[in-house]
């Protein structure tokens, strides 16, 4: 509901103005002002009908998202030339004596040329849509929405970060491949590695049990990552989708620890021996 108060709010307006044109008087202004209001809600009732599309595909929600961003550009330009119309201004000269004028507003504005462009190339390659998970100049989050001239990004933290579409360079798009979260676990020396490892897969196949909902495949054991000072360390991954790389790694150090807890083996802590005379 709170969508549609604009979208009244512009009807409202357009209803007024036209009245008071066709009953008061026929002033330009007003004649402008009931264009605005009608050109307004055109393009809200459109938007709002795009709302309501709700592609399965995250292409078609790329398309959705970018036919949003150009209705306002659209809605814009037609306000203007349209309004300079009706008050009385010869668009169609304006257009067509402005060809110096716009050489030099487009060098000042190349950097929105470039935005648009980059944009419209984005997405027919179709390097990212809505909803991926991308990472751009160390800045890593998913697509919210893809713009005539910007893209928005946001971060685990719900941080949303607005990029110009020409700085949208070197993107690494983790939405297409599964991704590995990885645990590292500690156990004291004196530990019997190899009967540790015959235990192992059973183990394994009890975590993935229990978290089908985030684990895509059961975890692996990889063998021995490190000889710490205090302790050997295990090296352990499992497939997940990109968006529960974290999740999945602090759920399987946690059941990986409590699975350890259970065989016997607990985690380690640094010791130092102290020698006295």
């Amino acid at each position: 509901m709170k969508n549609w108060k604009p979208l009244l709010a512009y009807l409202a307006a357009f209803a007024a103005f036209t009245l008071a044109d066709r009953f008061v008087f026929a002033h330009p202004v007003l004649k402008v002002l009931a264009m605005a209001a009608m050109v307004l809600f055109a393009a809200r009732l459109a938007g709002l009908l795009l709302g309501l599309i709700k592609p399965r595909e995250r292409k078609g929600m790329t398309l959705v998202s970018l036919l949003s961003s150009l209705l306002r550009y659209v809605a814009a330009l037609v306000i203007l030339c349209w309004g300079l119309s009706i008050l009385g201004v010869n668009v169609n000269a304006i257009v067509a004596s402005v060809g110096i004028v716009a050489l030099i507003v487009g060098f000042g504005a190349e950097s929105l040329v470039a935005d648009v462009v980059t944009g419209v190339f984005l997405i027919f390659e179709n390097q990212y849509n809505v909803g991926d998970i991308v990472e751009v100049n160390g800045f890593r989050g998913v697509v919210k929405e893809i713009g005539i001239r910007t893209t928005s990004i946001m971060d685990t933290g719900e941080n949303i970060k607005i990029i110009n579409n020409s700085e949208m360079k070197n993107i690494l798009n983790r939405s297409d491949n599964l991704s590995r979260a990885v645990s590292d676990i500690a156990i004291p020396y004196e530990t019997d590695l190899e009967a540790l490892e015959e235990k192992l897969p059973q183990l394994m196949e009890d975590i993935r049990a229990r978290r089908q909902d985030v684990m895509l495949s059961a975890p692996r054991y990889l063998g021995v990552q490190q000889l710490a000072d205090s302790a050997v360390v295990l090296r352990f991954v499992v497939d997940v989708a990109e968006k529960d790389i974290y999740s999945g790694a602090r759920i399987l150090n946690r059941d990986l620890w409590l699975g350890f807890r259970s065989l016997g083996v607990e985690c380690p802590f640094p010791q130092v021996d102290v020698h006295s005379k």
